[in-house]
């Protein structure tokens, strides 16, 4: 194995993935925080698709952009956990050239998702408040479907050309990737040559999302703001709010993390490496968690009918 590290890679078969370096004795322990986490997001996000699908009141665009997002957070979940418990439990660090480019893809794909469709929740909501008259013609279920395919096709295809610029760098230099997932820029370091076009492109695919998707929900919550400071009443404002607050949540919860772990990881140079990858794993896997659970406590339509199933199956 030794050898197969250090030699010429230009077409590496396998990668080695390293965990958490530096803490590879810890990796049974770390394991336990990050199989609850897993296990939170299936069974939340499941609740989620599953309450929106049983309770006819829940079939409205907010509601089929929730359930978009529990898929999407459910699939970024997958495609990172089972590989890295295996990793921790049963050593098993190897991961094919093509599977390893395979699930950069897919991390990469679906956090772009995850941003477009909190793009999509904040325009929902600011027709929900700004034009509630109109909200049922605007927002009608081929309008959701067209808005979630653009969704999709965008993420598709901003994140198409990463695995076609890993695949054709030479490697030699190592396989071994410090980390429990193949990610992008992880990779890239790996190859040998100029490969400033790989990462300027992931720079660019990263103004993309947190800069355009930034921008447009910081409008959208310019109008509602608005809106809501022209009501009479304080009772009013605060009413009308309130109904934003879950998604205002979730999305601090993808941002704020994102931002500081790509900030960390690019100018943290004496930040142990550890602790790099432990932020770029809590700032993947914690979002998805998060999100069936604030929802599932801010919305009461979804609080209430999850009570009632739980007491009528009772």
């Amino acid at each position: 194995m030794s050898n197969s590290n250090k030699t010429d890679l230009t077409n590496p078969s396998t990668f080695i993935l390293q965990g958490i370096p530096g803490l590879e004795a810890a990796h049974v322990w770390i394991s336990i925080p990050f199989c609850v986490i897993y296990l939170i997001a299936v069974l939340g996000n499941f609740t989620i698709l599953f309450i929106v699908k049983m309770e006819p009141s829940l079939h409205g665009p907010m509601y089929y952009f929730l359930c978009m997002l529990a898929v999407t957070d459910l699939v970024l979940s997958t495609s990172i956990l089972p590989k890295m418990l295996s990793i921790f439990w049963f050593n098993s660090r190897e991961i094919d050239f093509d599977a390893c480019l395979t699930q950069m893809y897919f991390i990469g794909c679906f956090s772009v998702m995850e941003s477009g469709f909190f793009v999509t929740m904040g325009f929902d909501r600011y027709v929900a408040i700004c034009h509630p008259l109109r909200h049922s013609t605007i927002l009608t279920i081929p309008m959701v479907a067209k808005m979630g395919l653009a969704v999709l096709l965008r993420s598709g295809m901003l994140i198409l050309p990463y695995p076609f610029l890993v695949r054709q760098w030479r490697y030699c230099r190592t396989n071994i990737i410090p980390e429990p997932f193949c990610a992008h820029i992880s990779v890239v370091k790996l190859a040998c040559g100029d490969t400033h076009v790989s990462s300027y492109y992931g720079l660019f695919v990263l103004l993309c999302v947190m800069g355009l998707d930034g921008i447009l929900i910081t409008v959208s919550y310019i109008q509602i703001l608005r809106a809501i400071f022209s009501l009479p009443t304080k009772e009013a404002w605060l009413k009308t709010f309130g109904t934003c607050v879950s998604h205002l949540c979730v999305i601090l919860t993808f941002y704020i993390p994102g931002l500081f772990s790509s900030l960390t990881y690019r100018f943290g140079k004496n930040v142990p490496l550890h602790f790099h990858v432990l932020i770029g794993n809590m700032n993947l896997l914690v979002p998805p968690m998060l999100h069936p659970i604030i929802y599932g406590v801010r919305t009461k339509e979804i609080r209430d009918r999850l009570l009632w199933f739980i007491t009528h199956k009772g």
